[in-house]
């Protein structure tokens, strides 16, 4: 693609940045804390765009001053074949050079060299296939893609990690706490900070291929790319229907109960469910305290 078609891509692809920075969508890609970061590239980006619009449009002046200086400096002399022949051309046009190229042997060499010359339509062509990179930036802008669900929750093992420490726990009642905070704790702390306390987790469901019901929240390092299921197994008043990516606010009581992730043996706590809700999706889908 030449300059001007790249400089073209920038744009829409920093203006691509941009909306989504913007709006939500950027938190079906990355997490919350990267926005200022997906802003700032936005930015660079259009203003690498408009720079490289004003450089060409510099070069191509500079160009021009150059050629028509040139052409004043040698259709001006008076005593040389060459200055004769130039003036003759210029006169009568480029025919007139190519006529008396036998006579003149440098018009005919010069002349050839302004047919061909960069910069007046007779360059190469560049494949127009290039422009189906566009498609990939409007499928951004216009088409959002879901967040991960229960199809990657039950083929993907839980990534449950052992915290490097614990809070404190403020008095409410219930307590809220992440999928991820609350699984930490309950096998990694062996539940010393839940006991006796009311819980409420939320999260969508999936389903193993037994039937077995979790409660699930997809946990970032970064990106989507990297997005891993942090799953809490559930027991007690559970509700009678379950759909797979249904949001769930659960209330429930901690339990020792545990057992075994059937994708990486990784462990996986239960919650004794007092009450379960359903609950629109809310505004940020994956858990951002998996490094907390």
């Amino acid at each position: 693609m030449n300059r001007q078609a790249q400089a073209a891509m920038l744009f829409l692809v920093g203006a691509a940045l941009l909306h989504a920075g913007l709006t939500d969508l950027y938190l079906r890609y990355v997490k919350a804390g990267l926005q200022p970061l997906l802003l700032a590239s936005g930015a660079v980006l259009i203003v690498t765009a408009l720079m490289t619009v004003w450089y060409e449009r510099k070069k191509a002046g500079a160009g021009r001053q150059a050629g028509l200086g040139e052409r004043h400096t040698q259709g001006g002399g008076d005593d040389s074949a060459h200055g004769t022949a130039r003036g003759l051309g210029d006169e009568y046009g480029d025919v007139i050079a190519h006529g008396h190229g036998d006579e003149y042997g440098h018009v005919i060499a010069h002349g050839h060299g302004d047919e061909h010359r960069p910069g007046d339509g007779h360059g190469h062509c560049e494949p127009r296939i290039s422009w189906l990179l566009v498609l990939p930036l409007f499928a951004l802008i216009l088409v959002a893609p879901p967040a991960l669900g229960s199809y990657t929750a039950v083929r993907t093992g839980t990534a449950l990690q052992r915290p490097y420490g614990y809070t404190a726990l403020p008095a409410a009642n219930p307590l809220r706490l992440s999928v991820v905070d609350y699984a930490g704790r309950a096998v990694y702390d062996h539940g010393r900070s839940l006991a006796g306390r009311r819980i409420q987790l939320t999260g969508f469901v999936a389903l193993d291929h037994s039937g077995a019901p979790y409660l699930v929240r997809m946990a970032l390092n970064c990106c989507a790319a990297d997005a891993q299921p942090v799953k809490v197994a559930l027991t007690g008043r559970i509700p009678p229907v379950l759909q797979p990516d249904t949001w769930l606010q659960v209330t429930g009581t901690y339990t020792a109960r545990r057992t075994k992730d059937p994708v990486n043996n990784g462990p996986i706590p239960f919650l004794n469910v007092i009450e379960a809700r359903p609950v629109p999706t809310p505004h940020d889908p994956y858990d951002e305290t998996w490094n907390q």
